[in-house]
């Protein structure tokens, strides 16, 4: 390293940091520009509850799917070059759903921005191993996944206003157009690290890839991480994605501006509970797994009181909801943690593709059963879901939960027969 090239930490990174950051919030931001305009795709498509989730289901399969080949592809060619392609994809994608008019065409357009969004985080958490040092990296990760959830908050009251004011076309294509500037600020400032503005790795064999996620998949660690991952997150990916917006309003009688603003709150949920678990991670790693089963414990508590509470759930209950169901996001990054100290500099990746690829399952799960039970208990045809209909179908994630939690407890015995106390002073704790 030359005395002219930059230094990690320094201005530069905080830069080249803020404009990945940039990218992934809008990536939120599309992912989760459906949730507000769920009843507004019924009426344009003509479509039930069933197609609707399709649209979700479609986005989260493929954004799942490319997780580990995405990690692989930024391994070979640079976050720089992948995060890019993924703007550019993502562009493309909501300009497509923007003229949409017909079913197949919109889905074939979510389907193009699951595949922009996985091209984004990972990008991301490599710039941040590669610009900060070691001391600071777990602390901007958790930022950088707590920011990031802005998008979320401006899919719901501005979407909300966008599409009252500018319609559909209007609303998406000016919210494509965003992309627009993220190239610029991705080609402009971006460097794959401060020594190089691009790094290029070797070629990958076949079986090296199925050597190298083999291993990741063998330790309990990252198995572990895996099922913390897939417990945590769906709830709240599932209400912010697609199903709370109407859960809100047929189920509990809420008003549009109301129920667009208990989904902000799960975003503002996540964003002030990130830097505090991050800060009890570092400080107790050892109960990283108990953090994740207390977190997961209180969203099935407060759910069963929402779903069991006759008549309409009153609001100060329905707040607590969001704010649980918000923890959850930042609690599901506690699994990049075990992919961390539970691999190989060299696995990290391929391990962080598997883990990310939990929670996203599960919610895809969640989503095409909440559709498929919502059309089993309404007339057929009909998209006037009631409350009723909505409790059975929340009720679903019952089954999730008991999956999850079961698997948690079972890897981390194993986990722990692994690593023990002395290891994890040294910094390669896995539970």
């Amino acid at each position: 390293m030359t005395g002219r090239e930059p230094q990690p930490g320094g201005r530069l990174a905080y830069a080249v940091w803020a404009v990945g950051l940039a990218t992934y919030l809008v990536a939120v931001f599309h992912r989760s520009s459906l949730a507000v305009a769920g009843l507004v795709a019924t009426e344009r498509f003509d479509i039930g509850a069933a197609q609707l989730a399709t649209f979700t289901m479609m986005q989260l399969l493929v954004y799942a799917l490319m997780q580990v080949p995405v990690g692989l592809l930024v391994d070979r060619f640079g976050p720089r070059a992948v995060m890019l392609a993924g703007t550019l994809v993502l562009m493309g994608a909501q300009t497509g759903f923007a003229f949409a008019e017909t079913y197949p065409a919109a889905l074939v357009a979510r389907l193009f921005v699951g595949m922009g969004d996985a091209m984004t985080f990972i990008c991301v958490l490599r710039l941040v191993s590669r610009w900060f040092p070691a001391r600071r990296i777990p602390f901007i990760t958790q930022l950088t996944g707590t920011l990031g959830q802005l998008g979320a908050v401006l899919a719901a009251v501005p979407m909300t206003i966008a599409l009252r004011e500018l319609g559909w076309t209007g609303a998406y294509l000016t919210t494509a157009s965003i992309g627009v500037l993220l190239a610029i600020g991705l080609v402009v400032v971006v460097r794959d690290s401060p020594e190089t503005r691009r790094l290029v790795g070797p070629q990958l064999s076949l079986g090296v890839v199925r050597r190298s996620l083999a291993a990741s998949w063998a330790h309990p660690g990252t198995r572990l991480g895996f099922w913390m991952h897939f417990s945590t997150q769906f709830s709240g990916t599932t209400l912010g994605l697609l199903w709370g917006y109407p859960f809100l309003v047929q189920g509990e009688g809420l008003s549009d501006a109301t129920a667009g603003v208990l989904l902000s709150l799960i975003v503002v949920a996540a964003m002030y509970s990130g830097p505090v678990l991050g800060y009890l991670v570092g400080r107790h790693p050892w109960h990283r797994s108990s953090m994740v089963i207390g977190i997961v414990a209180a969203i099935v508590v407060v759910w069963t009181a929402v779903l069991l509470w006759p008549g309409a759930a009153p609001l100060w209950l329905l707040v607590v909801l969001t704010q649980v169901v918000g923890i959850g996001g930042p609690a599901s990054m506690i699994g990049f943690d075990l992919a961390r100290t539970s691999n190989p500099a060299e696995r990290l990746a391929s391990a962080t593709g598997i883990i990310n690829q939990a929670g996203f399952a599960a919610s895809l799960t969640l989503v095409v059963s909440v559709g498929l039970i919502l059309d089993w208990r309404t007339p057929s045809g009909s998209s006037d879901y009631t409350p009723d209909a909505f409790r059975w179908a929340m009720s679903s994630q019952y089954v999730l939960w008991t999956v999850g939690l079961a698997q948690i407890v079972r890897y981390r015995r194993r986990a722990r027969r692994v690593i023990d106390r002395s290891a994890l002073e040294a910094g390669l704790a896995v539970t």
